[in-house]
């Protein structure tokens, strides 16, 4: 099962046929033909690992910088581009259908300063949204209410000459004269910060360098910013800055050791600070997902204050809501589906606290609290179903949303009225409304202007039985009244890991898949959130075979009922979804006809070596650990790649701007995918490709144009290797 040093006679024959020239050696659907892919070299490497032993034979495409694997990558995209070429005209279409419904106004949920509003928006002629402000409305002479016209602060377009830099609000100052903004290139994680004096118009000079930070927050006299950072050893930190002073004397006021701990690799810090300016908290989590949360609080109206422990040693999940000085803690402590408790100080094990929202048969997915009343959106059955509680837990209504769909709780800012909820669904775009928390009504403030026809669409929810019995429920979407006859292509997208729920959401890629007579489907694998912390267990380390036997459920349970064929079904998948589509070449080839591997995580030997992979072994665990390597081993994709097999149609899709999963994974992947693809009898030889970005990354950021130009590449490929007209 493991790539080993055969390889090298495969390659041996790929030079041949290379040298031979021959140029229908790979076969596409609708007559789309390529040679033979590039040669990657094979150097074997063997080592031991977890008590087995393994060869690697693609260790050297580790070395980004190496001239070898940049080479590798120049031979590997003129070799998709060949493939592009072949299919410009539908690309051509795919690229203006996506431009239509993406190049429209965008707009995120805005936060409220003393009346002013503070908001990200695209306008529908640009390529990144930038930082914008609606003023407080006044009244003039006669009793006329104005509202001034929105104010572009912090303008995205002259960041860069591609349009590859994108900005985001990290914290905004009480009475809203500061304006904290992070600036991130192309899809990388690292970001540098400025502030900007909103009245003056103009850079503060406050400027934090290009870093991995996770939280900042503002004093209420605008004098101080704290914020939290990754050091270059790993470890992570919390800084103050005195406005108007270097960055290289800001003070760490948190990190190292604290309560005679030492931080380590697997320990992320954030800070903020509440709305009424009173409270620095510190949240330490330890591991992604974490298995274990401390919270610790500082009172800022104190000189001397020193941190005090709110949670702290407990083996669970907490999250700290505050209204006023009042604290309100979710957790999943003795309540796998959630729960919320009053906190206090004194008590760190949080065993005397009084139980505000008692744990449900839906396990709560959000938590907020605004205008003094707290909002907890549950999942039933994964369609999200928002109630209202008052601060002693007394139920005082619901957010009624417009259908089967995803909607936020209420944010909302200290003792302000007003606050902002979203809803979306496969067939609704993300629409922002206004709640009026006094009247309970809810008005629409920001409703993208999508050319898509609603109407003319429906979703249901299915639900079918895994390999162990375990029932799973399911999202399918598609033209009303499209005839389940096998004749459609399907498209299926899923994850299934890190306590992360999947929930029903607009995406122009999957609404131009529907668009054009197809299904569009998304399971909801063990390993998320749905069904609260036992339903994310089940799919963690020595259970991770859950994922994938509920992913293949779900194909088998729509091939059965006709949805489509193996030749027609296309799945894609990102980062841990990206691992997903690994297992699902590699253990069910049979299928599906077409597949896009994004970003993903293949080689689970080492993964936990690079960048930030350590963070995911309390997900996966490791293979340094005999006992875990035994079930990971098991299921790396990497490690099991097999000989005469017919596998589908492949792509692999990363980028030099990821620095969250490191690309090499799909570089090696790629190669040894071609080399085996290449092993088998030419009329079953299907186009495994890579296409590899400078600026493509995990984080979102890229360019607009970008975006519609990479899924164009994506569909593309699925919708023409499924046997799409």
């Amino acid at each position: 099962m493991v790539v080993r040093a055969v390889v090298v006679a495969i390659c041996a024959g790929l030079a041949s046929l290379e040298a031979a020239g021959q140029a229908t050696a790979i076969h596409g659907r609708n007559g789309v033909t390529l040679g033979a892919p590039p040669v990657a070299a094979v150097k074997p490497v063997t080592e031991t690992v977890g008590g087995q032993t393994l060869t690697d034979s693609y260790r050297w495409l580790e070395d980004r910088n190496s001239p070898e694997t940049s080479a590798f990558l120049r031979e590997e995209m003129t070799y998709t581009n060949g493939y592009y070429a072949q299919l410009e005209p539908l690309r051509a279409r795919i690229v203006a259908r996506l431009a239509q419904l993406e190049r429209v106004e965008e707009s995120g949920v805005p936060e409220e300063r003393e009346g002013a509003l503070f908001f990200t928006r695209r306008p529908a002629d640009e390529n990144q949204a930038s930082i914008f402000m609606r003023p407080a409305p006044f009244i003039v002479k006669g009793g006329a209410w104005v509202h001034p016209g929105d104010v572009r602060l912090i303008d995205a377009r002259p960041l860069s000459a591609d349009a590859n830099a994108s900005v985001h609000i990290a914290a905004i100052s009480k009475k809203g004269d500061l304006l904290v903004y992070g600036i991130r290139h192309g899809g990388a994680d690292e970001e540098t910060v400025r502030v900007f004096n909103v009245p003056k118009r103009m850079q503060t000079g406050d400027d934090l360098p290009l870093a991995r930070y996770a939280g900042f927050g503002l004093t209420l006299d605008g004098r101080t910013l704290f914020y939290a950072k990754v050091l270059e050893d790993g470890s992570e930190a919390v800084f103050q800055h005195t406005m108007g002073t270097p960055v290289e004397k800001d003070t760490e006021i948190f990190g190292g050791t604290y309560k005679d701990e030492t931080l380590g690799p697997l320990d992320l810090v954030g800070c903020e600070v509440s709305d009424n300016g009173h409270w620095l908290i510190v949240e330490v989590s330890h591991g992604v997902p974490a298995t274990r949360e401390d919270i610790l609080v500082k009172d800022l109206r104190k000189p001397d204050a020193k941190f005090e422990p709110l949670v702290y040693g407990v083996d669970a999940r907490f999250a700290l809501h505050m209204s006023g000085d009042h604290m309100f803690v979710k957790t999943d402590y003795n309540a796998p589906n959630g729960r919320v408790l009053e906190g206090k100080l004194g008590d760190p094990s949080t065993k005397s606290w009084r139980v505000v929202i008692p744990e449900g048969t839906s396990a709560i997915d959000e938590v907020s609290i605004a205008d003094g009343e707290i909002f907890v959106a549950r999942l039933a059955d994964v369609k999200t179903q928002t109630t209202i509680y008052s601060l002693h837990g007394r139920r005082i209504g619901e957010i009624r949303y417009p259908g089967i769909g995803t909607g936020s709780v209420v944010s909302g800012y200290g003792r302000s009225d007003i606050g902002y909820y979203t809803f979306s669904s496969f067939t609704i775009p993300e629409t922002i409304y206004q709640y009026n928390v006094a009247t309970h009504e809810s008005s629409v403030w920001f409703r993208p202007e999508v050319p898509f026809d609603s109407s003319q669409y429906e979703v249901r929810q299915v639900f079918y039985t895994s390999k162990d019995g375990t029932r799973v429920p399911m999202f399918i979407a598609g033209r009303k009244g499209l005839a389940m006859d096998g004749t459609a292509s399907l498209l299926m997208t899923g994850y299934g890991g890190f306590d992360i729920s999947m929930t029903p959401g607009f995406n122009p890629e999957y609404a131009w898949w529907m668009e054009q007579g197809g299904f569009f489907a998304l399971p909801n694998l063990r390993g998320g959130g749905e069904y609260g912390e036992k339903w994310h267990e089940a799919g963690m380390f020595e259970h991770k075979q859950n994922v994938f036997d509920d992913w293949f459920a779900a194909a088998q349970y729509l091939l059965a009922n006709h949805y489509t064929t193996p030749q027609r079904f296309a799945i894609t998948g990102r980062s841990n979804g990206g691992l997903l589509m690994g297992a699902s070449m590699t253990q069910r080839p049979d299928l599906f006809g077409a597949i896009v591997c994004g970003y993903p995580l293949l080689d689970m030997s080492r993964y936990q070596k690079f960048l930030v992979g350590r963070w995911w072994t309390t997900e996966y665990g490791s293979a340094e650990k005999p006992d875990q390597a035994a079930y990971i081993l098991k299921y790396s994709p990497y490690q099991n790649i097999r000989q005469g097999v017919k596998y589908p149609a492949i792509l692999f899709v990363s980028g030099d701007s990821d620095t969250r999963v490191d690309p090499l994974h799909a570089r090696k992947m790629a190669a040894a995918m071609q080399a085996t693809v290449m092993a088998e009898p030419e009329d079953e030889r299907r186009p495994v490709l890579l296409h590899y970005d400078t600026h493509a990354g995990h984080s979102a950021g890229v360019s607009l144009q970008q975006k519609i130009r990479d899924t164009a590449d994506e569909l593309t490929f699925l919708w023409n290797e499924t046997g799409g007209k």
